[in-house]
């Protein structure tokens, strides 16, 4: 995997470039919720229903190491008036749970070795 902090918005782009269901209303949610006690927020799916295009949005919306308002510019989350409070203002950590596995000969392992 390599790098887990702030990984930009390549993943979005790509994501972007196939067809795409806007499911920015998702950050609308998450901005509600920063500075709350209802700040964690698990973001849980049936197998194949896109949380990791999900995530990969969410990481190019709060990263700080890009620029993704044009990403952004033609989907619902641009009409929010909270949308330049947060677009780009966050050191963003991303794990991928399902490669830590992967690469482990016994599962019970992974939280050590993250």
């Amino acid at each position: 995997m390599g790098r887990y902090l702030n990984l930009g918005n390549e993943g979005f782009k790509a994501v972007r470039k196939g067809l795409y269901v806007d499911k920015s209303g998702l950050i609308s949610y998450i901005n509600a919720t920063l500075g709350t006690k209802d700040k964690l927020t698990c973001v849980s799916r049936p197998r194949r229903f896109g949380k990791s295009f999900a995530t990969q949005m969410l990481c190019a919306y709060y990263d700080r190491s890009c620029d993704s308002r044009e990403l952004f510019q033609d989907l619902k989350i641009a009409g929010q008036p909270d949308f330049d409070q947060y677009l780009n203002q966050y050191d963003v950590l991303y794990l991928d749970i399902t490669w830590f596995i992967s690469v482990l000969d016994d599962i019970r392992e992974t939280v050590k070795y993250l």
